[in-house]
C-alpha cells in the first residue's frame, strides 16, 4: 500500500510541469487555455507551478482543451532505457555491431575490420551499401576500382558490383555501414565461404 501512495504522490508532484510542457508543446497561452476551459489564468498558473493540487474538475476541461484523454494528461509515458544493448558478431576478421534494433528496412552497423594477409575475394549480393570511415585506413575494391579511404571519407555503391574491403596496414579500420535487408543477410547471417 505504501508503494502505491508513493507512486500517486510522484504522479501529482510531476503533474504541474507536465501540464505546462503539454501547453507549451501545443503553443497555447495561459490566457487562451483559460478562455477555452473557463478556468482562471491564476488557477492554471498555480496548477502548473504545483502550488494548487489538481482535481478532476480542473483536469477534465484541460484534457478536453488539449484534445487528450484524461489518463494521457495525468500519466507520463514511461521513458525507455536509452542505452543501446546489442551483441557484436564476429565473421572472419570483421566485428559487426548492430546500431539499429528494429527488424527490416535500412540497417546501421559499426564494423571493425582487423588486418589480414589473405588475398581479396570480391563478392556480390543484392542491395546498396554506404560506408563511412571513422578511424584507420580502408581498402575498397569495387569492380575495376581499387580505392584507399581514410577517416572522414565515405563511399556508396550497388552491391551487385563485385566488391571487397579490408584494413590497410597493421591497424584495424572502424567504419559505419548502412544497408537494406539484402545487404544485412549477406554481412551478418551468411556463413564464410571456404
Amino acid at each position: 500500500m505504501k508503494e502505491s501512495v508513493t507512486s500517486l504522490n510522484e504522479v501529482i508532484a510531476g503533474l504541474g510541469p507536465r501540464l505546462k510542457r503539454i501547453r507549451m508543446e501545443k503553443n497555447t497561452t495561459l490566457a487562451s487555455l483559460s478562455e477555452t476551459t473557463g478556468i482562471s489564468i491564476s488557477t492554471l498558473s498555480r496548477l502548473e507551478s504545483g502550488d494548487r493540487k489538481p482535481s478532476l474538475e480542473l483536469l477534465w476541461p484541460i484534457a478536453r482543451a488539449h484534445q487528450m484523454a484524461l489518463d494521457d494528461l495525468v500519466t507520463a509515458p514511461p521513458v525507455a532505457d536509452p542505452r543501446v544493448r546489442t551483441t557484436a558478431t564476429v565473421r572472419e576478421n570483421v566485428t559487426i555491431l548492430p546500431l539499429t534494433l528494429r527488424p527490416g528496412g535500412l540497417q546501421a552497423y559499426k564494423l571493425v575490420v582487423r588486418p589480414e594477409d589473405s588475398e581479396p575475394r570480391p563478392r556480390t549480393h543484392e542491395g546498396y551499401e554506404w560506408f563511412y570511415v571513422l578511424d584507420g585506413t580502408l581498402r575498397l575494391i569495387l569492380g575495376e576500382h581499387d580505392l584507399t579511404m581514410k577517416a572522414g571519407e565515405a563511399a556508396e555503391f550497388d552491391t551487385r558490383v563485385p566488391h571487397w574491403f579490408g584494413a590497410v596496414g597493421n591497424r584495424p579500420v572502424e567504419l559505419l555501414s548502412l544497408f537494406g535487408p539484402q545487404g544485412e543477410r549477406m554481412h551478418v547471417r551468411a556463413k564464410p565461404t571456404v
